[in-house]
């Protein structure tokens, strides 16, 4: 068996596991569209149903995330208005983010329940983050380490211009 280490993800992983229930009370999704600040909280977008966040542990610069304001995390129990929206967002986002970043390609994924990846199993979520040819370089294949060349204000920053926001 390989095994794949992740150190950058553990302080995302050990704050989620925290509560294993996830009320929507304990929801950091629930928590952060609360929130008024939006550039501190690195929320993209409001939409009507749904709302579009900076991942605060990228995989890469650019990577967001479409999430649904209600809380939970059955896929076929979303309305399908929220869906809808939902893709429409990232067809939004992708636009931005490729004029922002120019990279080769796109990963866009929902993961549901947390043997399937889901750091937030209890709150659907979609990702959508950047990709280009050769981003799997040395330090992450290798050195275990993760290289992300931007901080996440100037990220915001970025995507906020491209949208037409900032």
């Amino acid at each position: 068996m390989d095994f794949i280490w992740t150190p950058w993800r553990y302080r995302y992983i050990a704050e989620t596991a925290k509560d294993k229930a996830a009320s929507e009370d304990a929801c950091i999704f629930c928590a952060l569209q609360k929130r008024t600040d939006d550039a501190a909280a690195h929320i993209l977008v409001r939409a009507e149903k749904n709302f579009v966040v900076l991942n605060a542990f990228p995989y890469t610069a650019g990577h967001l995330m479409v999430v649904p304001y209600k809380h939970g995390g059955e896929f076929p129990l979303a309305e399908p208005e929220t869906l809808a929206e939902m893709m429409r967002l990232a067809q939004q986002m992708q636009v931005a983010i490729q004029r922002a970043y120019s990279p080769d390609g796109f990963n866009l994924g929902i993961n549901l329940g947390r043997s399937a990846g889901a750091g937030v199993a209890d709150h659907l979520h979609m990702h959508l983050l950047p990709r280009w040819t050769g981003d799997a370089n040395f330090m992450s294949v290798v050195g275990e380490t993760r290289l992300i060349p931007e901080d996440l204000d100037s990220t915001y920053a970025k995507l906020r211009r491209e949208l037409g926001l900032g």
